[in-house]
This record gives structure tokens, sequence and C-alpha cells, in this order.
């Protein structure tokens, strides 16, 4: 048996750096799920006050005016809207650009230049376009004598206009990004010899290059509605009358002072957890059926 090799000096100090770095990012979660499980007493600080499920029963009969499982569905709603739209768009931009196209450059920074620009600019400009946008329905309304029309006329803000809109500025160019690696290590062979077999174009992407990039779609989704469901600022001028949890939650922060607050936050979180580890089963499951046909 061979002695274990002394470590390097330097890797103590690093292990210590990156506990710390560790315990300053997943800290606060931590600390918000431990304070959501107190008794009736509890406080907003420790130490704990019993141990109960008290302040998720409150948060399952409302927090004072706000409905949170309205806000939940609403938000769950968005969530899967941008993931099965970033997925289709991602995906078919991905094999768009394997090809030369023109203006192609153009077209991709302009796709990716809302990841540098400040996201509450981003929610601003877009309710602003859609402010004009209800001036001019209202003007041609009333210029079609449609009076009736343009009393009920609210506004096109909504969850699924202005504030789809702004979370797919958010959510694409990151699934774009994810394809453009995807597509830059995929080796045509496989499609060259579906198409020498006889296989139509629709066959060979269903057959052989979708299962290929499979466990790569699965990820971009998880980043789609992961980035969508907690997303403040670029909901947060684009909604129009209703709220998203994550901004009910920014709302509550200032007039909740129990645990309450803690609770919703670890729903919120526990929701994420679920997604992410749905995705990352899936991405495996995918991954083996791949292996497991490439070897027979």
């Amino acid at each position: 048996m061979t002695p274990r090799e002394p470590r390097p000096a330097g890797f103590w100090p690093l292990a210590i750096v990156f506990t710390l770095f560790v315990l300053f990012m997943y800290g606060p979660t931590l600390t918000i799920f431990v304070l959501s499980f107190q008794g009736p007493e509890g406080g907003l600080t420790f130490p704990l006050r019993g141990i109960s499920l008290h302040w998720f029963r409150q948060l399952a009969e409302g927090l004072g005016t706000v409905d949170i499982g309205a806000a939940m569905r609403r938000s769950l709603l968005l969530g899967a809207t941008v993931m099965a739209l970033t997925i289709v768009l991602a995906v078919l931009a991905g094999l768009a650009f394997r090809k030369k196209l023109r203006g192609g450059n153009a077209l991709f920074f302009v796709t990716v230049a809302s990841l540098i620009m400040p996201s509450i600019i981003v929610s601003l400009g877009i309710e602003l376009q859609f402010r004009l946008l209800d001036g001019g329905i209202k003007a041609a309304l009333a210029a079609l004598g449609a009076q009736n029309a343009l009393d009920n006329y609210g506004t096109a803000l909504g969850l699924m206009t202005s504030a789809l809109g702004a979370h797919l500025t958010w959510t694409l160019p990151f699934g774009l990004l994810i394809m453009f690696a995807v597509f830059n290590r995929f080796n045509p062979a496989y499609e060259e010899a579906a198409r020498d077999l006889g296989a139509t174009p629709w066959q060979t992407f269903r057959h052989v290059v979708l299962p290929l990039i499979g466990p790569s779609v699965v990820g971009i989704g998880m980043f789609g509605f992961t980035l969508s469901w907690d997303e403040i600022a670029r909901t947060s001028q684009a909604i129009g009358d209703v709220n998203t949890l994550p901004l009910e939650l920014q709302g509550l922060t200032s007039t909740v002072t129990t645990p309450a607050i803690y609770a919703l936050g670890t729903m919120t979180t526990i929701v994420s957890f679920a997604v992410m580890g749905l995705a990352l089963a899936l991405a495996s499951a995918l991954g083996r059926r791949r292996r497991a046909g490439s070897s027979t």
C-alpha cells in the first residue's frame, strides 16, 4: 500500500476559502429553511421557538389581501410557457445558425445584447412599447367608432404578452448559447448516414439529432423555467395589473413580520430544486438511453 502523498501547501487555505464561499452562497437559504419551521410563537430571528408547520398552514390560508395561490399559479403558467418557447426557439435558432446566414452575426449580437443591458431598463422599454401600443389601439377604436370596445379596453400589458416577452429576453439568449455549444461539437456524419438510408429531414431530426441533443434540450428547459420563476426586475414594469409570486414575495418583505414569509421562501425554493432535480433525472435518463442505443 503506497503512502498518501502530502497535500500541497495551498490546499487548506483554498479549502477554507471554498467552504466560506459555499456558506456565503447557501447559508441564507438554509437559515430561511430552518426558521420557516418555527412554532406559533416564533419570530424572524434565532433562537427557534418550537418546531411545527404552523406558518405553512398560515401560508395556505392566505397572507392578508395577498392571494399567494393565484400568484403561484401565474408564475407556474408563465414559467412553463417561457420554458416551452425557449426550447423551441433555441433549438430552431441553433439549427438555423449551423448554416451561413446573411446578417447572422448582427442577429446573434442583437439576441444576446439583452444579457448585458440592465434588467430594469429592458422592463421599462417593454412597458413603454406596450403603452404606445395601447395608444395606437385606442386611437384605432376611436377612429372606427367602436365606442363600446374602447370603453372596455384596458391594456395590452399582461402575463402572456409583455411579461412573457420580457422573460424571453432573459432566457432565450442562454438557450441560444447552449445550442451553439452543442452544435459546435455535433458530428454531421450521423445526419449524413441517416440521409443515405433514405430518411427525410424530419425523420433525421426526430430519430437522430433530437436524441443526441436531448440532454442539452432538457437543460435549456430547466434554465428557462428557473430563470423565469424567480425573475423580478424584468417583470416589475411589464406585468400589468397582476403580480407573479416573486413580486408578491418582494412586496411582503416590507409588510409581513412573521416566519410566514420564510415559509413562502421555502416553498419557492423547493419548487426550484424540484424542477432542477427533474431536469437532471430526465437528462441522465436520456443520456443512458443514447449510450445504450449506440452500443447495440
